[in-house]
């Protein structure tokens, strides 16, 4: 990647880099933003420009990064992001691409042994004050 890119990397992200990246024209581009911003879900207004990633109508592999990000944390918030995505997602691919990463999730919590911590993590999200994450929890919950 470039210089700029770099020294980003060494320091804060400006609002307007992180915009810049989330905008850009290069899926790559986008794609590392959502894996940074993954780390910086404690900041409210990252949430949003997460979301945005995540519903890529350019490319899923921008979909596929910022989520898996998201759920490599293994924490609540990020799978919670990731079924606020999923319940907005208007294209199939969309859809797809993100099921398939909670499904990774679920699969990756099974064999690391924590399937009791991916089912709480789900029926906390039940009463989530989202009703998009509500019903997507249920689902995967089979209610």
């Amino acid at each position: 990647m470039n210089g700029d890119h770099a020294r980003q990397e060494d320091g804060p992200l400006s609002t307007s880099s992180i915009c810049r990246e989330v905008e850009s024209d290069s899926w790559a581009v986008r794609a590392a933003a959502g894996r940074r911003l993954a780390g910086m879900t404690d900041q409210e207004e990252i949430r949003p420009l997460l979301l945005q990633l995540m519903m890529d109508p350019r490319d899923t592999g921008v979909t596929q990064e910022t989520a898996e990000a998201l759920l490599e944390r293994k924490d609540l918030l990020g799978l919670c992001l990731v079924l606020m995505a999923l319940s907005r997602a208007e294209a199939w691919w969309t859809i797809d691409q993100l099921s398939g990463e909670v499904y990774g999730y679920q699969d990756m919590m099974i064999a690391d042994d924590r399937a009791a911590q991916f089912t709480e993590q789900l029926v906390t999200l039940t009463t989530d004050e989202d009703a998009g994450v509500q019903e997507e929890a249920l689902r995967m919950l089979g209610e």
